[in-house]
């Protein structure tokens, strides 16, 4: 067992997986991006529904995510009609 170990460890050390310090800040800019909070309010407007809650509350939360998604009217009318 200790062989087959020290083989996996020294397979590892010879890997050149480091990541590049460039690489990371634009993964990191682009995971905290408003690109991807665009993309989470464009599938939360898809599936929030109102429910039992109140008419106004749905409105305004429903207009903000519409806002934060970029979502044009049309297609914020249609899941306004399809969500309520």
């Amino acid at each position: 067992m200790g062989i087959y170990a020290q083989k996996k460890l020294d397979k590892l050390d010879e890997d050149n997986d480091i990541q590049d310090w460039d690489d990371f800040v634009k993964k990191l800019k682009m995971t905290f991006s408003d690109k991807s909070k665009a993309a989470d309010a464009e599938w939360k407007i898809e599936i929030f529904k109102q429910g039992k809650q109140n008419t106004v509350d749905f409105i305004i939360e429903f207009k903000v995510l519409a806002t934060k998604a970029n979502t044009d009217e049309l297609h914020a009318i249609f899941l306004l009609k399809k969500n309520t």
